[in-house]
């Protein structure tokens, strides 16, 4: 089958790998479409703490956004020529075949009149994960720094639960016309502005009830905390680049910040339930789900999104 690995820090390299076989319980996933994540980016350029990894990383890991065609199951309720949405096991998940067992599949009707804009359910669904542990926020004054897929989707997310005020900020002005598009009732260009200073006149001195953290870089942690009302509550989304790394801490233990954090396999409870937004029009993000780039432009596909091209949000290879 065909498959990726990454032999070395921004070198991706293809290869015909063994075809993985079911264990009870999976069903074997002919993929038609992956997308890259921004997890992945560490292990492809080898920094901050995958600086310590082993090159070259394991074959097809850690691809984990996947759409394709149930091609054998040994699970019951679900039959081959299904088309899903699933998380392989061991995020091995930049090859033509995966290994997949629920909840980590959900179905997805074959006749969407856009198959690969239905992969963004997999990253909304972390985004749902991440909202069930958040405490409310509807009426109240919320900031996100970043607004790359994971931004974007945060953003929409707030807006559509009845946010007072969803206040978007990141470097890249043209991500911030996405976010405009997607709900924000405010953006900072924080190349540009004192992004305290702005957050502080948006929100008449009060500063944010919830600030959402989805960088994970140390400059954008470290002006998440600056953002958040006495008592407030952070939520550092992000993957952090280093373990570790600055954090006005005496600041945040002043203000008694309430600090957050999500991350894990567990996002696939929330799989059909975010495939079910995206089909029908809830979370209307399909068009992040751009570039779509053939998997023979792989190598090309990571060090644009690594590079953060301009258009590039929720890049995505066709098998």
């Amino acid at each position: 089958m065909r498959a990726l690995h990454i032999v070395e820090p921004r070198k991706v390299a293809f290869l015909d790998a063994p075809r993985p076989e079911p264990l009870p319980g999976e069903v074997l996933v002919q993929c038609h479409y992956v997308a890259l994540c921004g997890s992945n980016m560490g292990q492809y350029t080898g920094d901050g703490v995958w600086s310590k990894i082993d090159f070259p990383n394991p074959v097809g890991w850690a691809g984990h956004e996947n759409i394709g065609t149930i091609v054998e199951s040994r699970c019951d309720g679900w039959k081959p020529g299904t088309l899903v949405l699933a998380q392989p096991e061991g995020y091995y998940g930049f090859a033509e075949f995966i290994r997949a067992r629920p909840p980590g599949v959900a179905a997805l009707p074959p006749d969407a009149p856009d198959v690969p804009a239905l992969i963004v359910a997999q990253p909304i669904a972390t985004v749902l994960r991440a909202l069930s542990q958040t405490g409310n926020v509807i009426n109240q004054r919320c900031a996100v720094v970043g607004q790359g897929p994971m931004g974007l989707i945060w953003t929409h997310l707030l807006w559509h639960m009845g946010a007072r005020q969803v206040i978007a900020i990141d470097k890249l002005a043209w991500r911030l016309k996405w976010a405009r598009r997607f709900g924000a009732s405010a953006t900072i260009d924080a190349s540009r502005e004192n992004v305290v200073q702005r957050v502080r006149d948006l929100t008449g001195g009060e500063k944010v009830d919830f600030c959402a953290d989805a960088a994970g870089k140390p400059d954008s942690m470290a002006t998440a905390a600056y953002l958040v009302k006495r008592a407030g509550r952070l939520f550092v989304f992000g993957m952090p680049d280093y373990n570790d790394q600055p954090f006005p801490w005496y600041d945040t233990f002043r203000n008694e910040t309430n600090i957050i954090t999500s991350v894990g396999p567990e996002c696939a409870a929330f799989f059909q339930t975010a495939v079910d937004m995206v089909v029908d029009g809830r979370a209307d993000l399909g068009a992040m789900v751009t570039p779509r780039m053939p998997w023979e432009k792989a190598p090309e596909a990571f060090e644009m999104y690594a590079a953060c091209a301009e258009g590039s949000l929720k890049l995505t290879l066709v098998m």
